[in-house]
């Protein structure tokens, strides 16, 4: 048994009246001696499932943070004129709505918006449909790339992924202690604004509360991230959704001021209010197929409005209507099925 890491346990577990947050030191600690195994089993999971009760502040976000920077991997600096867009999802997948963020990422790395992309296989809590089987299902697979070969590919393409069961295996515990105590803790909130990139870098991150957002503000600033995109998306993600506004933060560009809010109507730029259902992946895919392809549908619809919005947040679009002509053309003409083949390519050569 670790005392060190009772007296972390004491100060989450022990209820409103007298329990205290973690500093960001303390809460770097802790998820270093969960990740090491440093910390007893049931002491992880009374740790989890307190913390998960008591719920994170942004300051132990920014703590858990700096134990991932430590302990965890990272793809390294590649050149590009704009800032690396880390797209953080949560990692148990989708279970009511079609998925588009592989589109959105094989269309901005098209026209050299690089894009790195982090995750698992299907895991708790709700072991929904993960990145990797959309990704294996489209020819490519990440789960076998060593750290130097994806790292050769994101150079080459501009798209990375971080497929944690091969490039952080310390995180394997945690998801059976997840799977076991049945709720999302903290660190399911944390990884969604994890970096796993050691250059310039634009941290996109999906909630679902809108407390999340508030931390995620926190955690960043001390992290000194300047650049950062909030998107209340389609469970959790940051997939626009089309059957509501589409509630955004967007970083300032002035150190220390507030976000600025926007909202983004669908109905506005002609899209229906209705986002796509999740069939089956090998549905999906084919729908996807159908995208690159250039081909009308719902899911085009979805991957417009999406593209459309990341054109324009990225920089490479001056405003939506241009943004949103620009995403269809480029699904329309070829370019982001060529980046799909070149990946590929480039994924398989020795």
């Amino acid at each position: 048994m670790s005392n060190v890491f009772r007296e972390f346990l004491q100060k989450v577990g022990s209820g409103n009246h007298t329990g205290e947050n973690l500093t960001r030191a303390q809460a770097a600690t802790a998820t270093k001696m969960m990740l090491l195994g440093e910390a007893t089993p049931a002491q992880i999971g009374a740790f989890l499932i307190a913390h998960r009760i008591k719920r994170p502040t942004g300051e132990e976000l920014a703590g858990m943070l700096d134990a991932y920077d430590e302990l965890g991997p990272k793809l390294q600096p590649i050149v590009s004129e704009r800032p690396v867009i880390v797209l953080g999802i949560p990692y148990d997948g989708r279970t009511r709505t079609a998925p588009i963020s592989p589109v959105t990422a094989l269309l901005l790395a098209a026209v050299g918006q690089p894009v790195v992309m982090h995750g698992g296989d299907r895991l708790p809590t709700k072991y929904g449909l993960p990145l990797i089987d959309i990704w294996q299902g489209l020819g490519v697979d990440w789960t076998a790339l060593p750290l130097a070969k994806t790292q050769q590919v994101f150079e080459q393409t501009g798209i990375g992924f971080i497929y944690l069961p091969q490039h952080f295996p310390l995180t394997t515990s945690i998801w059976e202690y997840r799977d076991q105590i049945g709720k999302r803790p903290p660190l399911a909130t944390m990884e969604l604004i994890w970096c796993p990139y050691a250059g310039d870098s634009h941290i996109i991150s999906g909630f679902v509360h809108p407390p999340t957002e508030g931390m995620f503000q926190i955690a960043l600033g001390l992290r000194r991230v300047t650049k950062f995109t909030l998107v209340k998306g389609l469970e959790g993600s940051c997939d626009l959704p089309r059957d509501r506004t589409a509630i955004i933060g967007l970083s300032s560009s002035v150190a220390g001021q507030e976000i600025e809010r926007l909202h983004l109507v669908p109905r506005d730029y002609g899209f229906t209010t209705k986002n796509v259902p999740l069939g089956t992946t090998e549905e999906l895919v084919a729908d996807i197929h159908e995208v690159l392809a250039g081909k009308p549908g719902e899911l085009m619809q979805t991957a417009l409005w999406n593209s459309g919005f990341y054109l324009w947040r990225s920089g490479i679009c001056p405003n939506m209507p241009e943004a949103l002509a620009k995403a269809e053309e480029l699904l329309t003409n070829g370019m982001v099925r060529g980046k799909l083949q070149e990946l590929i390519s480039i994924q398989n050569s020795k």
